[in-house]
């Protein structure tokens, strides 16, 4: 499943690729960022772990995995990764379809709302997605801000074990009918 690239005002978000990994590592190895991921991340971080995580990513979308996995590179930057997000538009787990993470130094600039908006027109305006879930540790507020400004409705609570330590995950549900009537459509684009 090739994750076409996907524009946004200040981002493009492109397909991953191996080259991506030194920028991952260095960005997602923080303390700040995986607190409040799934404890499946590896803490600490180990040295090669961004580079793993490419290369089971890409291995799994090479044999017909039903993922796109995006990374975030600023429009006015060099083109390193910044972020990724994951959708994975047919996953049925407790962690919902959709993830993603932000380098700590470019948090609250209203980035990550940009970046979702995209794939969420992807989902619903290419795909043709009816619905999916999304999720995240309760006491991440950030995540919780993006959600509610993206048109997601929050529905319920599921447990999940958190590097932090906490196990309730707040469940939100995105629909195209939201999505639309909140009218979202039309902010991105895909090349």
């Amino acid at each position: 499943m090739d994750a076409p690239t996907l524009q946004a005002r200040r981002l493009i978000l492109r397909p991953l690729a191996l080259s991506d990994a030194p920028a991952i590592q260095r960005h997602f190895n923080n303390w700040n960022i995986i607190r409040n991921l799934a404890s499946v991340v590896p803490w600490p971080y180990p040295g090669d772990g961004a580079e793993t995580f490419v290369k089971l990513q890409l291995s799994k979308i090479a044999a017909g995995e039903d993922i796109y996995q995006w990374v975030l590179v600023l429009r006015s930057g060099d083109g390193e990764a910044i972020g990724s997000i994951d959708f994975r538009p047919r996953a049925d787990g407790r962690k919902g379809n959709r993830g993603f993470w932000l380098a700590e130094p470019w948090w609250n600039r209203g980035l990550m709302t940009e970046a979702i908006t995209a794939v969420n027109d992807f989902a619903f305006s290419t795909l043709g997605i009816e619905s999916f879930h999304v999720c995240n540790v309760e006491s991440n507020m950030a995540s919780r801000r993006v959600k509610q400004k993206t048109g997601a409705e929050f529905v319920g609570y599921v447990e999940l074990p958190h590097h932090n330590g906490q196990t309730r995950s707040e469940k939100w549900i995105v629909t195209r009918d939201g999505w639309l009537r909140h009218g979202f459509r039309a902010r991105s684009s895909t090349e």
